[in-house]
């Protein structure tokens, strides 16, 4: 299974972003799809997380300005991301994890956000 993400780049406070991830390669179950994020210096965090069933979980610090959000069809997870502040600066990590509990990571795509 190979996760590719994109839609990373540079925003102005109180701008809006949105990133995707796809999955592709052998046939697989898709349980949860997550996006995490991590900061210069810091460590790897859970921004939101969508299971199979549809339900959705956020961080307290992205909740009501980002949202997950899936494409089934397509295996993509997607991430709006509206009201970023320059805290939100950090690379963006997707992740999969199969119904075997089997867990794959995207390459990571860099949001800059400048004040």
């Amino acid at each position: 299974v190979q996760l590719q993400a994109s839609g990373g780049g540079v925003v102005q406070a109180w701008g809006s972003l949105r990133l995707s991830c796809t999955a592709s390669g052998s046939a697989f179950s898709i349980k949860a799809m997550a996006w995490y994020r991590q900061a210069a210096g810091e460590e790897r965090e859970l921004v939101a997380m969508m299971g199979s069933g549809g339900t959705s979980n956020y961080a307290d610090s992205v909740k009501g300005r980002f949202t997950i959000s899936r494409d089934n069809a397509k295996n993509t997870v997607y991430l709006q991301m509206n009201s970023l502040k320059p805290e939100d600066t950090a690379t963006y990590y997707c992740k999969l994890q199969t119904a075997s509990w089997v867990e794959y990571w995207g390459q990571g795509t860099q949001v800059t956000v400048s004040s």
